[in-house]
């Protein structure tokens, strides 16, 4: 008995930590290549057409395969996900920091985003279904979602040094120690997988193969936007396609025995508010990092290094807003601080757009709306987390984890595809220094905008059609006064 309780005690010691980083990692991918693409391009020959390449396959396969990464954790089971994507996502890491030509990068980069698929939706089931709800499943959401955006800022910062300091390879094989390092500790850190009495479902292969169609191509539709432009049949033939097989998906999933999205999930207002904010709310978020990053290096007159090092107050307002999230949750619930976050993310991205000028200073033109958004944006995870897993059996956590994940990155796909279009038309009228400002503020206003609507959003679906049995992650949910509260918050972190 002794041994059992030593045993649990360490696995929830390394837990936590083995799933912070498949979170931090998977974030500081995506962002870890940006400042290192014109060494990129000259040390392998890249032209100026296929360089964007190196960033698109990534997101490509990333958002294409969340769906079904989310759903292999609950078939195939949670550690062996785990293991397979650190071990897909060790090798690509390490064939792109060797790539000898551009097609070798580009394919490196697709089979990363694979491997990242595979991690970031297992991450997220393996919190919600190992911490129990109230206070320690709050912190351990508020971490989760603080290591995410901690791996987006620390991206800018590292690829600049890493770049300065080693050269381009090591934005890749810096990956290679970190999975190394981890993958020792995840058979000791993660439950073993085990059968339930009725054994795991069956994979829905139809889904699986509409659901990863339509997601790469509506992703691979809103990435030739930005060259092509939205009206373009390049564009307009991809996004009809995507949007095709996406709707045949969701008519198949409502007949198919063991489907790879239930799409009952979504009848409950938690869930459904927590993606519909998701996708609102990463449109918006995404699309700062690229805006920021160019005002202060093509307007500012920032290096890549000093433009990283500007990014880190927003990665510490993104940690503070979960430390508020995670002490507060239980008192006001996830739906409240979902409207209280996203409105103060708004408030930061208003002050950014209007802050901005040709001679707009450090102080009040980047840090100061960094901290106001930062924080809203950091207040936001834990409810995130919370609220898109109520009601959610075990059996399902990879799915409703999957469905978040997916939301997140398409609504960065969208908001990114959107918003630069916004920052082009508006910045015509205007040349030099001033016509990029134009743009930028005008797209920072419709960030603004979107980031309003997802916490209205958030507050008139919170409470829709929750279920009055169903438990989170398989708990018993809560009662007060014969009334059901919030899940994932226990009783004794009522206020």
């Amino acid at each position: 008995m002794v041994d059992t309780v030593n045993s649990q005690i360490r696995t929830s010691r390394w837990l936590l930590p083995v799933l912070l980083t498949v979170q931090f990692l998977v974030s500081l991918d995506m962002s870890v290549v940006n400042v290192a693409l014109p060494d990129i391009r000259a040390g392998l020959g890249f032209d100026a057409g296929s360089l964007a390449w190196v960033v698109n396959a990534y997101a490509l396969t990333f958002g294409g395969l969340l769906m079904l990464g989310g759903r292999l954790d609950d078939v195939v089971g949670r550690r062996r996900i785990l293991i397979a994507g650190f071990v897909v996502f060790g090798v690509a890491s390490l064939a792109g920091g060797l790539a000898q030509a551009p097609g070798q990068l580009v394919a490196a980069r697709a089979v990363q985003g694979v491997g990242a698929a595979l991690l970031s939706p297992v991450a997220l089931a393996l919190v919600t279904v190992n911490y129990p709800a109230g206070t320690a499943r709050s912190r351990a959401l508020g971490m989760w979602g603080a290591a995410g955006a901690a791996g987006g800022a620390v991206g800018v910062l590292a690829g600049g040094l890493l770049t300065d300091w080693f050269g381009w390879r090591s934005v890749m094989l810096v990956n290679v120690p970190v999975v190394a390092a981890v993958l020792a500790a995840v058979r000791p850190a993660v439950p073993a997988d085990r059968r339930g009495t009725g054994g795991r479902p069956r994979l829905d292969v139809l889904g699986a193969l509409l659901v990863t169609a339509g997601t790469s191509l509506l992703v691979l539709g809103l990435v030739r936007t930005e060259t092509h432009g939205w009206a373009a049949w390049q564009s307009l033939g991809v996004l009809g396609a995507a949007a095709v097989l996406l709707a045949v998906f969701a008519v198949t999933e409502t007949w198919v025995p063991h489907p790879l999205l239930r799409l009952g999930i979504l009848a409950r207002g938690p869930v459904l508010a927590a993606n519909v904010f998701a996708l609102l709310m990463s449109a918006g978020q995404f699309a700062a990092f690229y805006f920021t990053s160019l005002y202060m290096q093509q307007v500012l007159g920032y290096g890549p290094t000093a433009a990283g090092c500007a990014f880190l107050p927003f990665c510490a307002g993104i940690v503070a807003g979960s430390v508020i999230a995670a002490r507060t949750v239980g008192r006001y619930g996830a739906g409240a601080l979902l409207v209280v976050g996203g409105l103060l993310g708004a408030a930061g991205f208003a002050w950014f757009a209007a802050a901005m000028a040709v001679d707009g200073g450090f102080l009040l033109s980047v840090l100061g709306p960094s901290a106001v958004a930062s924080v809203g944006i950091g207040m936001c995870f834990v409810p995130l987390g919370t609220a898109a897993t109520t009601g959610v059996t075990p059996e399902e956590a990879g799915m409703a984890s999957g469905l978040l994940n997916t939301s997140r990155q398409v609504g960065g796909a969208v908001g990114l595809g959107v918003l630069v279009t916004v920052a082009a038309s508006a910045g015509d009228a205007a040349e030099g220094a001033q016509g990029l400002i134009d743009g930028y503020s005008a797209a920072y206003w419709v960030a603004t905008g979107l980031l309003a609507v997802a916490a209205a959003a958030a507050g008139f679906l919170h409470g829709k059609g929750a279920p009055p049995a169903e438990t989170p992650a398989g708990e018993k949910s809560p009662k007060k006064n014969g009334e059901r509260v919030d899940p994932g918050v226990s009783r004794s972190t009522q206020g």
